[in-house]
């Protein structure tokens, strides 16, 4: 995957557990991380998680953006949904973080469809 985070930063796994840390530090619920470096070209990581309401999607997308800016001075490519706030999608390049809203999740069921991926063990916190 050609990447455009800089070299000389942590790797694409440090970023994805930032990342899945700003989602637990928001609440956000069903935390899934997905490698797919085996499967397919188009990206390394797949972060789904969903949050209860729009105020907390939007929430956890703010958290996640400034959490990685400040550990790692990376910022996404670009952000997708904010609009209607059923499915907000953070573009990083190496990894993409979807944050759904429960119905919108089971709709499109991305574990399912992205099945053959390996998951990554992130720590539930309690």
């Amino acid at each position: 995957m050609k990447s455009d985070i800089p070299s000389g930063t942590p790797t694409t796994e440090a970023l994805v557990r930032a990342a899945a840390d700003a989602i637990l530090d928001k609440k956000g619920e069903d935390l899934v991380v997905l490698d797919l470096t085996e499967v397919t070209p188009l990206t390394d990581y797949f972060i789904i998680c969903a949050g209860n309401n729009s105020r907390q999607i939007r929430a956890i997308t703010e958290e996640v953006e400034t959490k990685v800016k400040e550990t790692f001075a990376v910022s996404p490519r670009s952000i997708e949904g904010l609009g209607d706030m059923s499915w907000v999608l953070i573009d990083y390049v190496d990894f993409v973080v979807h944050v759904f809203l429960p119905e919108t999740r089971g709709y499109y069921s991305l574990e399912r469809l992205w099945g053959d991926a390996a998951r990554l063990e992130i720590p539930v916190r309690v």
